[in-house]
């Protein structure tokens, strides 16, 4: 009972709360901090305190993964989720790893043409808006799968969130502004009042947002275990929501739905080793290929944002993005040639029609020929004082999932169906093409580029790292360890200056805003079309010193912030 009023005290101050005036805002962002026992850097800094303060009562880091996934849920109704799913890599002080999927998966009785109309026209508005784009979800599953690995009891993990759902936690500007501009679809896609719409006036910078209904189903979960969720009220109120609006998902999805421990990634780049997710995550090996192509190639000397540099990167993306739309899928329902993909040989035949100085094209560059054998997404990282590491990457899909609220259960639902291929060379809404092997069928997962990972450096943690944004997740890992082990920026840097993106189709090169113009006007003589966008991604990093010292460092693009101790 101590710890639980300890987490509700402190959540409590935390928002400003008393027991009878609602919270001012804002909360302290911090965006570097340097630690020695232990770090957490998430979207928001409510999430980011709740994981040091299990950190500091003596939880671990997986404990602490798992009470930011769930304040997230609460905090971030946009991307984090327990209506959703996501990936944990882990790297345990005992020198064990792990990879655990709790991606969603499509319902019993979905089909592969499910998005086609009579016409033979792919839908993507049903495939991306309400109740039909809701896969089966997975990420309480996930929760509870990776506290096997954790030290606190379940109660004190879920605990925070609980409290921050029931008592209300304030609003930012950009909070309110974001539900304001959701509210006509919150209402398209709801057939009930729901907390993120007010009825009275639009929602204010320092409203609080209380979700009555969204703690009574955490404390379901807390009172039952997973049951609470998969096999309790809460999934009546699923299926119930289900049947309101067309949707597939049944009593019989909810109960068999499983997380899945999955063998790790796992491969050297120069003198580091990269740990990351396996299918169905086409990030990780994404990342091993784009990783392996610039390998110990002179372009990478001229440094950070270089003409050569650049286009070499832009090229291997190319590269592995066409590889993603040809070969990556399901592991359960398709062989995915991952050894053959990553193989030096392969690689090598990749880029033997690179061109220092000139553009590649899209059309002339498909899949690799191989020997047979989601930016509505949040990040976090956790490290603690044993050298137990945690990189989690966890989505809706879509910002706020498809929109609705799985009934009085009070929690958005995703709307990661888009991530399947409903049509070949159909895109999704990332603009991600793809094929056969990720095409729709029950059970199936659909997949992902999320891209959390560990860096080990002589076989101790040396960077965690991960952040959303869609397609741009395997680019901006990429580009930020790269910045790292091979430009040699600091790590404040290496998370925040521009990055770029070039993911096959379409065929031009997204720039972030501040970009160097001398880079960008270098790329255009090459013969790149240039497109501008004002945001790629938000990583979260911390670094481990060789001595110990922790640099947790929180993306400058949003709220999200870092916290340690």
């Amino acid at each position: 009972m101590y710890i639980q009023r300890y987490f509700l005290a402190l959540c409590l101050c935390l928002a400003g709360f008393s027991t009878t005036v609602n919270a001012q805002g804002p909360y302290p962002i911090q965006k570097t901090v340097m630690a020695q026992h232990g770090a957490v850097v998430s979207a928001h800094p409510l999430a980011s305190q709740v994981g040091l303060s299990i950190l500091k009562n003596g939880g671990n880091a997986v404990d602490a993964a798992i009470a930011v996934q769930l304040t997230l849920a609460v905090v971030f109704p946009g991307a984090g989720n327990i209506g959703g799913g996501g990936f944990m890599v882990a790297h345990l002080s005992k020198g064990q790893n792990l990879a655990l999927d709790y991606r969603e998966c499509a319902p019993g009785k979905a089909s592969r043409d499910m998005y086609i109309d009579s016409t033979g026209k792919a839908r993507t508005d049903w495939s991306q808006e309400g109740h039909l784009a809701c896969g089966v979800p997975g990420t309480i599953a996930g929760m509870f799968a990776a506290h096997r690995y954790g030290k606190l009891p379940f109660k004190d993990l879920i605990q925070p969130a609980i409290d921050l759902a029931e008592n209300g936690f304030v609003i930012s500007a950009n909070e309110a502004e974001s539900l304001n501009e959701n509210k006509k679809s919150f209402q398209q896609n709801n057939t009930g009042p729901i907390a993120f719409v007010r009825a009275d006036r639009p929602w204010k910078e320092g409203d609080t947002l209380v979700q009555k209904e969204l703690a009574a189903t955490l404390k379901r979960i807390r009172d039952n275990g997973a049951k609470g969720f998969y096999e309790s009220r809460t999934a009546q109120y699923i299926v119930e929501e289900m049947q309101k609006g067309g949707g597939l998902i049944s009593l019989e999805d909810l109960k068999q739905y499983k997380a899945v421990e999955r063998p790790i990634l796992t491969f050297p780049y120069k003198s580091y080793t990269i740990l990351t997710m396996p299918m169905p995550s086409s990030g990780g090996l994404l990342l091993a290929q784009m990783l392996k192509m610039v390998e110990n190639k002179p372009a990478m000397d001229s440094g950070y944002a270089s003409g050569a540099a650049t286009q070499l990167m832009i090229e291997a993306e190319r590269r592995a993005f066409a590889d993603r739309a040809t070969y990556m899928g399901d592991p359960d329902f398709v062989k995915v040639p991952v050894d053959a993909l990553m193989s030096a040989p392969y690689l090598a035949s990749r880029m033997q029609d690179f061109q220092a100085g000139k553009a590649g094209n899209s059309k002339d560059v498909k899949a690799g020929v191989v020997p047979h054998e989601s930016m509505e997404t949040t990040h976090f990282d956790v490290i603690d004082a044993d050298g137990n590491c945690v990189s989690v990457t966890t989505t809706l899909n879509g910002w706020y999932g498809c929109s609705t609220v799985a009934g009085k259960a009070g929690f958005l639902l995703n709307n990661e169906m888009d991530d399947f291929s409903i049509k070949p060379g159909v895109p999704n809404m990332f603009g991600a093409v793809g094929g056969t092997a990720n095409a729709i069928a029950p059970h199936k997962r659909m997949l992902s580029s999320m891209t959390p990972t560990i860096v080990l450096k002589d076989g101790k943690p040396y960077l965690i790292v991960g952040t959303p944004g869609g397609t741009t997740i395997p680019t901006s890992v990429f580009q930020t360890i790269v910045n790292i082990t091979d430009f040699h920026l600091s790590p404040e840097d290496a998370v925040n200056k521009p990055k770029f993106h070039h993911q096959w189709l379409p065929d031009d090169v997204a720039l972030e805003k501040g970009f160097s113009g001398s880079t960008e006007a270098a790329l255009k003589a090459m013969g790149y079309t240039i497109k501008h966008w004002g945001g790629i991604g938000r990583t979260e990093v911390i670094a481990i010193a060789p001595d110990g010292t922790l640099e947790a460092v929180a993306d400058g693009r949003g709220n999200d912030s870092a916290a340690g101790y």
